[in-house]
């Protein structure tokens, strides 16, 4: 498809909320300039803002609508970021700010001591997607605060202290949930995260042991693989390094594991099949209990199943969300049994925020037009098309490593030399060609630990030309880079 006539399709209803004449009126009336918006963000805004800008030249968003955003100049990007994997339903989608307004005409905000019809409604409809015996449910505010609150109930079950996490994951920014974050680019010199412990992560492609039948993808590394049919030495190796954990750095007894079915922030990495099964097994002899982290992976993301854990063939004592959850609007949760709940019901445990009425109308209309937009077999059909499609790109650059993911949770690993070695794309390599990438009108994020991996998680709205789109960008970004470097 021709990249510029692409960017000029869209819709009627789309052309009228861009071009008409109120929209345009707004836009410049009442914008600050992008010179005063700088000046704020440097002067008053957190200073970490700052260090996280992605761009060169910084993106000045106005206005969403579905899988697209508008600059304060008018111009389209595809967003296939989702605000980190966040915008589950599209951007400003119609019947979520419908069900927005509507409580907002009646309850702001009460706390969950009283009974109100929202809250009983959201539960009930989000306890619904999770088998049994994950049931009880805790309402939070974002996916820092839900992973927080599960290392604390998993404490207090276990009367354990010790977590494992993989290296190189990320499970927030809070002081506690800082400990499980296994990346140094989010770490403080301080004492933080006390009894946290990280094993070896089972990267496939840029671990020690890996090969090209390990992960459940359309997509496998291009490594050789010698198993034999049924076996996998690479899973069995990094068990080996998780026993070595146990052996050598925490108790007999510890308190949790906490994983993500696919790595988000980590760069997308895919473990072996029986990885996280194995893990639990062994994870629960030693009296622990395992937390599934869905921040990223949950509500038809991974397109297989509903949530990432249930593609593992696993069952968490807990699992933690955010993000997609409610579409943008701030909200987590930590789902889990009654003994579990029992065992955290000795104190006293209040959120002010969570669960408060307009959160939980956005979020129970969020899984409703999940349902109706039929949002997790999009992910499936549409991140299997790109991942084909990548894969073939993959093929003709000697820069790109790896493709994987499953649905829409897709990485793209960049290498120096992915015949010779596996070294990461250096920061400056990959910059050039997100820059570019984003000059041509597609905005896609970047993980890893050492920021070698693009990340594609857009919203579950894409179409095939949205795919289509970006595969024709992003080719076209490597081979300018490429032309400009070899």
């Amino acid at each position: 498809m021709n990249i510029f006539f692409y960017l000029l399709r869209m819709s009627p209803a789309l052309i009228d909320v861009v071009h008409s004449a109120k929209y345009r009126v707004h836009a410049h009336k009442h914008d600050m300039s992008k010179e005063h918006m700088m000046e704020i963000r440097r002067q008053n805004c957190n200073p970490m803002i700052m260090k996280v800008t992605y761009y060169k030249k910084p993106v000045f968003i106005h206005q969403g609508h579905m899988q697209w955003l508008w600059d304060v100049d008018g111009r389209r990007y595809l967003d296939l970021f989702a605000g980190v994997a966040t915008v589950s339903v599209g951007h400003c989608h119609p019947k979520v700010t419908a069900a927005a307004e509507k409580q907002l005409r009646k309850l702001w905000h009460t706390t969950n001591i009283y009974v109100y019809s929202p809250l009983h409604e959201y539960v009930d409809k989000l306890a619904a997607t999770l088998p049994e015996p994950l049931k009880v449910i805790y309402l939070t505010n974002s996916g820092s605060e839900a992973n927080d609150l599960a290392m604390l109930m998993a404490r207090l079950h276990t009367g354990n202290f010790d977590i494992i996490t993989l290296r190189g994951s990320y499970h927030g920014g809070s002081p506690q949930t800082m400990g499980l974050t296994s990346n140094s680019a989010y770490k403080y010199p301080i004492a933080i995260g006390l009894g946290c412990h990280n094993t070896m992560c089972p990267d496939v492609f840029a671990g020690p042991w890996g090969g090209s039948h390990c992960r459940d993808s359309p997509i496998q590394t291009i490594r050789n693989c010698s198993c034999p049919q049924g076996l996998c030495m690479a899973n069995d190796k990094y068990i080996g390094q998780l026993k070595e954990v146990f052996a050598t750095s925490v108790p007999s007894r510890i308190a949790a594991f906490f994983g993500e079915p696919i790595m988000g922030v980590g760069g997308a990495v895919q473990y072996p099949k029986n990885f996280l099964k194995d893990t639990y097994k062994l994870v629960r002899e030693r009296g622990g209990v395992c937390i599934a982290d869905e921040v990223q992976t949950g509500f038809g993301r991974t397109g297989s199943h509903f949530w990432g854990f249930q593609g593992h063939d696993i069952m968490p004592d807990i699992v933690t969300m955010a993000k997609g959850i409610a579409n943008g609007f701030p909200m987590g949760a930590v789902v889990t049994t009654h003994e579990i709940a029992a065992s955290f019901g000795r104190g006293v445990h209040f959120n002010t925020f969570g669960g408060n009425p307009v959160a939980c109308a956005i979020a129970s209309s969020v899984l409703d037009t999940m349902k109706e937009d039929g949002t997790q077999q999009i992910s499936h059909e549409m991140g299997t098309y790109l991942l084909m499609g990548l894969s073939k790109i993959r093929d003709k650059y000697e820069i790109i490593g790896d493709v994987r993911g499953k649905g829409l949770q897709i990485g793209v690993e960049m290498v120096k030399d992915k015949v010779s070695n596996r070294e990461p794309l250096p920061p400056a390599a990959m910059s050039e060609i997100f820059e570019d990438t984003k000059d041509m009108g597609v905005l896609i994020g970047k993980g890893g630990v050492y920021g070698q991996t693009f990340r594609i998680k857009p919203p579950m709205c894409i179409t095939k030309d949205d795919a289509d789109f970006f595969l024709a960008v992003f080719n076209q970004a490597l081979n300018n880079y490429m032309e400009a470097h070899h």
